[in-house]
Formats: C-alpha cells, structure tokens, sequence
C-alpha cells in the first residue's frame, strides 16, 4: 500500500470505530435502558443513534428525531416523527423541531421516561429562541459566529444565552423525570454539557450572560428564561453517558496504521488553532519527524471572507501544510472530518503531498490565493486531493493523520 492509500484505510477505520448505531445498540443491550419510552433523538448522528435503539429492542412510546436534511431517515418507525432540519446554520425547520420536541416533552405523562440520543449538529439543528423570534434572526447570529472563527466553547454560551433549549433548560422541563441520554461526543473534553450547547445538562458555571454576543443582536437575550445550574433538582433524573468519542475514533486509526507495520503515535495535543497556522505547523513537524505516523484529533478554526469559497477548516489545514511540503517527498497527510463533510462543498477533507501544489500550478492555480478566498476545496478539488465521502452519519470532530515514510517516496496515483 502507499502511504496516501494506508492514511485512507486509517480514516474509514477510524469512522467505523464510533458507528453511532452500533455504539446505541450495545450500550443498551449490555445496560438496562428505560422502555417503554419516549425519544428524542437530534444531532448528525440522530438517525444511527435511533437505529440503534431499535437494533436494542426499546419500546417506543412516542418521539422526535432531528437530522440534517442531507441524512436520509428511511425505514422510519411508525411512533416517532422525523424532521430534517438544517446545519451549520439553523432555518425555520429548527424552530418547528424544537417546538415539537418541547411539546412531546411537556406532554408525557408524570411517570413517562425518556431516551436522548444527542451528537453533534445539534445546536443547529433545534432550537427555540427566548423571545420566539424567526429563522431570520436565529441564522444571521449562528453565520456571524461561525464566520468570526469562534472556538465551540464560545459559540455555544452564546447560543446558550438566547435559547429556551440549551444550557438544561430542555432538562429542565422533564421536572424530575427519569431521561437516559446516551452522547456521541464532538466536542474537547466530551462534556455533555457543551455537546449540542447542553440540552440536558447545564453548564457547570452555572447560567450566565455571554460578554461576547454581537451587540446587535442583544435584544434576543431580554426574555431569555434563567438556564439551570447544576444539581437543579428538575434534571436530577438525567444519566448522562458518553458512548463515541474523538479518542475512538483515533485509537482505531493507530490501530489500522500499526496492522501495516508502520512506527504510530497519537499525539496529546488537540489541534484547535487557526486552521492555515496550524496546517504549517503541522508541515514543519513532518518533516522533521522520524519515519512513521502521527495522528491528532483536531477542531481549527477559520475566519472566513466576504463570499467564501468551497471547503472547510480541514481543507483549509491541508492545504496550508502542502504549502510547505514542497520537496518533501516522504510526507503525506490527511486532514478530515469524521461527519464526511467539511464546511461547503460536500467534501470530507484532503489527503495531500509533495505534489498538491505542483499538480495546482499545472492547472494554473494559486494556493495562497484559495487559502484567502476560503476556497482550499476548489483548488483540492481539482488537484484530485480532496477526500469525498459522503455523510458519513458520525460526528466526533475532526481526525488529522501525518505520516513520513523515510526514504520511500509517495505514490500520488497509488
């Protein structure tokens, strides 16, 4: 194998490895689940997770499953409603999902328990604002921070702040009620209370008022009901568990690396800095590295321009680092989201090399000019050197795999 088709073989390992259907199913057939129950399901993983629990046999009272509006739910289980909604910025089906979901919440009986399946996405996905403004307003904020290249922590207290929902407050509302929620983590720290801006567990600081929100937009914080703190006794039946996470997802990269014999090493620090500073850096550490792998788990940042281009902060890194590969022969990486889709463009990400900026000057393309127009995915793209995927129904942030063969030199076309 070459090195670019062993990094490939690693990132469907690692994908694998955090299957969300499998993870629900075994966790519920080795712990004792509530069922008869009612579920709600919202996240990009939201329709494997639900897959799962039927996998498991949970009896299904009633329930609200939330996906992107690229997932395809089919079969669908005849008790639970099934809404697309929209990622990464919400739309006028997130506030409808999370109306129904509060209803179906409020509505259960006093005994009623509850499955949560949460992932990633869902702070997009459901929503509904404190002083029940439109899609209009609810957009325009979640494009502003994610144009701004907030970190997630940051972005989430904000969301935090305007949101009948997050921050527990949709705990909140099961007023001591029994709920088991099982979480594919994608977020640092696999907190359940930053992991789809907390739905059900509040934050541990308690609820507060960003100092951050644009100004412009601090009239949705006005009605804003008081967000719970821990130990609030209304979320005194909520289990929280984690059962996915980045450093599974990395684990069985190293895995699949090791099984070929290669010298493999994940590496402690999380890749969560400006995405093109990072992808240099990264570029330099190769190539000065001994032969063999090395693999991050990853969530960079980018400060997009007025009318960016194709791509996201995976491709962004990658093709920063073949910027400074130039000449390294012996290095490849591979820079990926494990949801499959990185930013605009359908994309997963990139596996590039010594030959990425050779291949774009052929075709008369300039590197540095795609990394300012936020455009890395159309130069990838027709350098051959994205890597496309698909939806891949997972989502543990991002997975970054550098690999230095010594002496061999890399085969491009394999």
């Amino acid at each position: 194998m070459t090195a670019r088709q062993e990094l490939l073989a690693a990132y469907r390992a690692a994908v694998a490895a955090v299957d969300p259907r499998a993870r629900v199913r075994d966790y519920l057939a080795c712990n004792d689940s509530p069922s008869p129950c009612y579920v709600v399901a919202v996240g990009k993983a939201a329709v494997a997770m639900t897959e799962g629990a039927l996998d498991a046999g949970v009896d299904v009272a009633e329930g609200v499953v939330v996906y992107p509006d690229t997932v395809d739910p089919a079969p669908v289980h005849h008790r639970l409603r099934y809404r697309p909604a929209a990622h990464p910025i919400p739309d006028e089906r997130s506030l409808e999902a999370g109306h129904d979901v509060m209803a179906l919440v409020d509505g259960a009986p006093r005994d009623a328990r509850f499955l949560f399946l949460l992932s990633g996405g869902a702070s997009s996905l459901l929503e509904a604002l404190a002083d029940d403004g439109g899609a209009s307003a609810l957009a325009s904020l979640n494009q502003r921070l994610l144009g701004d290249g907030l970190p997630i922590h940051a972005m989430n207290r904000i969301r935090r702040a305007v949101s009948r929902l997050k921050g527990g407050r949709l705990g909140a509302r099961l007023a001591g009620r029994r709920a088991l929620a099982l979480f594919v983590s994608d977020v640092a720290g696999d907190d359940p209370a930053v992991i789809g801006s907390g739905l059900v567990v509040p934050p541990p600081e308690g609820p507060s008022r960003p100092a951050d929100l644009p100004a412009e937009y601090g009239h949705l914080l006005a009605p804003a009901p008081a967000g719970p703190a821990p130990g609030d006794p209304r979320l005194g039946g909520v289990e929280a568990v984690v059962i996915a996470c980045n450093r599974d997802a990395l684990a069985a990269a190293r895995d699949s690396l090791g099984a070929h014999g290669l010298p493999v090493r994940i590496e402690p620090a999380f890749l969560d800095g400006d995405a093109l500073a990072t992808g240099k850096w990264l570029a330099q550490r190769l190539r000065q590295a001994p032969p063999g792998c090395c693999i991050w788990g990853a969530e960079p940042t980018v400060v997009l321009p007025p009318s960016p281009g194709d791509g996201g902060r995976m491709q962004a890194l990658a093709l920063a680092a073949a910027c400074d590969l130039a000449g390294a022969r012996d290095v490849t990486l591979l820079a990926a989201g494990t949801d499959g889709l990185d930013g605009v463009g359908g994309a997963a990400g990139a596996v590039v090399d010594a030959g990425t900026l050779a291949r774009g000057r052929a075709l008369g393309r300039d590197a540095d000019q795609a990394l300012r127009d936020a455009d890395a995915g159309g130069y990838l793209a027709a350098t051959g050197d994205q890597l496309v995927t698909g939806p891949t129904g997972t989502n543990v942030m991002d997975i970054v795999i550098g690999c230095r063969s010594g002496a061999k030199a890399v085969d491009h076309d394999g």
